[in-house]
């Protein structure tokens, strides 16, 4: 009886993760202002985390929070403020129907490749290249992994974020030369 329970709610919560993640994405591709498309990103990096947690990954369920939800997104925050995007530029871009459809077709392969995974062997048998996990915990295995075999990665994916701001900074920072007028940086406030 217990067990019946737990199962049912274990679907009710997979159900609820997966629409949120799913009205998430919808609105990510359908929103016609970044910003909303950036809250709507955020809607599904949650939505992703509750399948973590169900799956017993922890870590993963805290680093899609925290990084992902926090730090990424408000990263892309941050870069359209500082970009400064025009609505009629967005609307341009938003307005062609391309785009719908390019993602129509990409959840069409995503849904045939799950067809696929469904139709064959869930499982393949083979190891994982972190190792078994009665080494020790989900974290510990985790982190010994990521700082000593995959210490190189990991940094220099740190370095590509930060490459990425100073990126973003310098780009919007520059002398822009359109319709032959001239703008120049803006002065900050008290220099």
């Amino acid at each position: 009886m217990i067990l019946g329970v737990v199962g049912m709610v274990n679907a009710i919560v997979f159900a609820v993760a997966v629409l949120i993640a799913l009205l998430g994405g919808a609105g990510l591709v359908s929103a016609r202002q970044p910003v909303h498309a950036a809250l709507f990103l955020v809607l599904t990096l949650f939505g992703v985390a509750v399948l973590f947690l169900q799956q017993g990954a922890q870590f993963l369920a805290a680093v899609q929070i925290v990084v992902y939800a926090g730090a990424v997104v408000v990263l892309f925050l941050f870069v359209i403020m500082l970009l400064g995007v025009d609505r009629v530029e967005v609307r341009a871009l938003v307005g062609s129907g391309w785009r719908v459809w390019a993602a129509a077709v990409g959840v069409i392969a995503v849904l045939a490749e799950l067809g696929f995974l469904l139709a064959g062997h869930e499982v393949t048998g083979a190891e994982a290249l972190a190792g078994s996990l009665s080494a020790g915990t989900n974290l510990g295995v985790l982190a010994r992994s990521v700082f000593t075999t995959y210490v190189l990665p990991f940094e220099l994916t740190s370095v590509l974020l930060v490459i990425a701001v100073v990126g973003a900074v310098v780009l919007a920072r520059r002398i822009r030369v359109e319709d032959g007028t001239k703008h120049e940086p803006r002065e900050e406030v008290g220099s």
